[in-house]
């Protein structure tokens, strides 16, 4: 009988993967924070942000989202620099392409 790790347990192992498994838990962080700085109409068209060295980047669905968003940066690095307890001294906005939705599993025939 084979043993077979779970994700945890392989997360936990290796030097690498605790590296890994820390930048993960940062960028849902950083996304959690400025999700919540944000309008309600804004913040579901942002798909991902990270902070590194002062500097805030945020990734956006679209070009108008990443428009509406850059006349906010001001408040957004204030807000999410309070709440992170870190200085924000840039923020960058990028277009990144829509995640698409999952296709429902094909259905099994018999």
């Amino acid at each position: 009988m084979q043993y077979t790790k779970g994700i945890k347990e392989l997360l936990s192992s290796g030097t690498r993967l605790r590296g890994l498994s820390a930048g993960l838990e940062a960028r849902s962080t950083a996304l959690a924070q400025v999700r919540a700085a944000l309008p309600a109409r804004l913040a579901p068209h942002v798909a991902g942000a990270s902070l590194e060295q002062g500097e805030l980047t945020i990734g956006v669905t679209g070009a108008v989202w990443a428009s509406r968003l850059r006349y906010a940066t001001d408040v957004l690095a204030k807000r999410v620099g309070q709440s992170m307890r870190v200085e924000i001294v840039r923020v960058r906005i990028r277009v990144v392409p829509a995640q698409p939705s999952p296709e429902p599993p094909p259905e099994h025939r018999k």
